[in-house]
């Protein structure tokens, strides 16, 4: 019976997940206890559980050896993924507003990973943005930065 080699790549990023969600549960519990309702503290500690989860996913698959074979470095996707991500500083920025911003972000990595349906993508992405804001601002009463679009709800 052949075993399996353990995945050292696989491991440290597992690891690297599993410090990410530490910190961030930490960083959740100088929030302030919600009065009513949700409150401020509920998407850290969900968005902690997720790398939680995703960290032992990734140590059980390290450990099996059954990661997929790794793809080739692709320059020209990183740098669409750091102009989305220069792009959504520069129009918040510019008090464009989360939604606008975070829609051109979307669009940049959709198109990153290969594409090429920029309407739809922007389409896309700003329906997601908007359900996102109004998640944030309505449901848990957090500001994200507001813009001409914003404004209207």
């Amino acid at each position: 019976m052949e075993t399996a080699k353990v995945d050292r790549a696989g491991m440290a990023i597992a690891a690297g997940l599993l410090a990410i969600a530490a910190v961030i549960l930490w960083d959740a519990t100088s929030l302030p206890a919600p009065v009513y309702g949700i409150g401020p503290r509920a998407m850290p500690i969900l968005v902690a559980c997720g790398l939680i989860l995703l960290a032992i996913g990734n140590a059980v698959l390290a450990w099996r050896g059954d990661f997929p074979d790794r793809e080739d470095f692709d320059a020209r996707a990183l740098l669409f993924i750091l102009g989305g991500f220069a792009a959504l500083m520069a129009i918040i920025g510019f008090n464009g507003g989360f939604i606008p911003a975070t829609t051109v972000l979307f669009a940049a990595t959709a198109t990153a990973f290969g594409r090429r349906a920029i309407a739809t993508d922007l389409a896309i992405g700003f329906v997601i943005a908007f359900v996102v804001y109004l998640m944030f601002s309505k449901v848990l009463s957090l500001s994200l930065p507001m813009g001409p679009i914003e404004r209207l709800f």
